[in-house]
């Protein structure tokens, strides 16, 4: 018999989001479920009740029958008291729960006798659970969102303008913490023409930060900043008075400083003191993304935003819930993805598979017995080692196979000078002129063309190529024609525009050649 998903609306203070949206209802009932729906729960996200139901949703009209009615129960913050005791006993519940700071409510939902999949327990490091990873499409709403909050607060434009009542100077941001709502933030940043640095205790994401056009600010202290699971680890205190320094410098030169350092199941680290945000100027915007933790500044006030020292400081905690209707999106789809491998019979049953590294990381109570903390994930095993090759023949232009012999080559230019000589006793001379440019077009475009290294040709250089052949050629014949009967040497001023021309195209076939080379030494990095 399949199972029904329950869609509770959302009861935490300012929560707007909602667990799957009506797109995404269409797909679970082809997996086999029933889908029901507290009545309004999509409202404060733009999706109604109707839209629900034209998706083949029921709309239940109050929570305790939603709860009491449902198998598997969809939210997005984990349960209340009150929802709690509302599960059915035995039941499955998916959500953020947070287990290591949430261990009264492990017990309540161990005492329903339920299963409990939290999505922040998902193993991060594992590719394919990639697209059921919540805590990721979240952390990039937010970054943006944060990025606009900054720009709502602050005084001026994020792009350098200069217009006939005066210059104005592009803002400078600096973002603490290139995680995913790091790295979202730097790219709205760097878009809207600011000035973006940021700064990250994991040296690796220093490629991700320039290539989303910011400027990596390295702490003057070496130590290994990655922790377990793709996280930051807590550093030592050298490392952190180092880094303190280098906030301190930071923030009297920005005008925008963004927070997102988070460590799991410890509060936020305190990032910027009282003292940082005395120096910063007049107007400065402080958005602290780790607000609902405890905040990465001394001054921030949970879920408000104050002024203090001239600095608006920003601790919103609902900026995912700013942006309700694109992040419930993404959360549905995250939703789905799992569900669609705990039911991959599509009958609308599910398998919690415990065998299952992605499912056991995820599940943390498991028929009322808490399973949390799942245990490390195993090793992949070293790939088997291949058996030894010998090299295969140094490839040259498009080539296939060896290249061919000395005496075959040989013969072939003894047989095609042969057929020239044949050729030139009975051609006319005018059918030899011609001939003389094919045979030279030839030579120049295996030359350009053919014989270069495949990786280095695109579509616009082949093109580009055989365009300045002709060109090559043509001036060629204008500085040193074929001598005829009846033809004489070009004036010199076609001659000297025919060296230029051979000059300008051996630039830009050369040219060519160096740019793509560099271009792929760049991804070789």
């Amino acid at each position: 018999m399949p199972l029904t998903i329950g869609i509770p609306k959302e009861v935490f203070a300012g929560e707007k989001r909602v667990a799957t949206v009506p797109d995404v209802v269409e797909k679970l009932i082809k997996l086999g479920f029933k889908v029901a729906v507290e009545t309004s729960a999509g409202d404060s996200a733009n999706f109604s009740d109707d839209a629900y139901q034209s998706a083949g949703a029921e709309i239940v009209s109050d929570a305790p029958t939603l709860w009491a009615t449902s198998d598997v129960v969809f939210k997005v913050r984990a349960p209340s008291s009150e929802e709690v005791g509302l599960l059915r006993e035995g039941g499955t519940l998916i959500s953020f729960v947070w287990p290591a700071q949430n261990p009264e409510l492990m017990q309540q939902l161990a005492a329903r006798k339920a299963t409990v999949l939290a999505i922040d327990s998902l193993p991060r490091t594992l590719s394919r659970a990639q697209k059921m990873d919540a805590l990721t499409s979240q952390a990039g709403v937010a970054g943006y969102r944060a990025v606009i909050e900054a720009a709502n607060a602050f005084g001026r434009f994020f792009n350098g303008q200069i217009t006939a009542a005066g210059k104005v100077p592009p803002a400078k941001v600096f973002i603490a913490g290139a995680g995913v709502a790091g790295l979202a933030a730097i790219g709205t940043a760097a878009n809207l023409g600011a000035i973006v640095r940021a700064n990250d205790t994991r040296a690796e994401v220093a490629d991700q930060v320039v290539s989303l056009g910011g400027e990596f600010v390295k702490v003057d202290y070496e130590e290994e900043g990655s922790g377990g699971g793709g996280y930051a680890k807590v550093m030592s205190e050298g490392f952190q008075q180092a880094q303190r320094e280098m906030y301190a410098k930071q923030a009297r030169e920005v005008d925008i400083i963004i927070t997102t350092a988070l460590i799991p199941g410890k509060p936020a680290p305190k990032l910027i003191t009282a003292e940082m945000v005395r120096s910063m100027k007049p107007g400065s915007v402080i958005v602290d993304m780790a607000a609902e933790q405890g905040g990465n500044c001394e001054l921030t006030e949970p879920g408000q935003a104050v002024v203090k020292h001239g600095v608006t400081i920003i601790g919103y905690t609902d900026l995912v819930s700013r942006l309700a209707r694109q992040s419930a999106t993404l959360y549905a789809n995250n939703l789905l993805r799992l569900t669609e491998e705990l039911c991959k019979t599509k009958d609308g049953n599910i398998n919690v598979n415990m065998e299952d590294d992605a499912i056991r990381g995820l599940t943390v109570v498991k028929d009322g017995n808490i399973t949390w903390p799942a245990p490390a994930l195993k090793p992949a095993a070293p790939p088997a080692p291949k058996a030894a090759m010998p090299p295969p023949p140094p490839a040259h232009g498009h080539g296939a196979g060896a290249p061919a012999s000395a005496t075959k080559v040989a013969v072939l230019f003894g047989v095609g000078a042969l057929l020239f000589l044949l050729m030139g006793i009975g051609a006319p001379p005018a059918f030899l002129s011609h001939f003389t440019v094919f045979v030279l077009a030839c030579f120049v475009g295996y030359m350009v063309v053919w014989n270069v290294t495949p990786a280095l040709h695109t579509p616009l250089m082949s093109v580009t190529n055989a365009i300045s052949s002709i060109i090559c050629i043509g001036a060629l014949v204008q500085i040193a024609p074929p001598l005829a009967e009846g033809v004489s040497r070009p004036e010199a001023l076609i001659q000297g525009l025919a060296a230029v021309s051979i000059a300008l195209t051996a630039v830009n076939m050369f040219g060519g050649f160096a740019v793509t080379r560099r271009m792929l030494d760049m991804f070789r990095k």
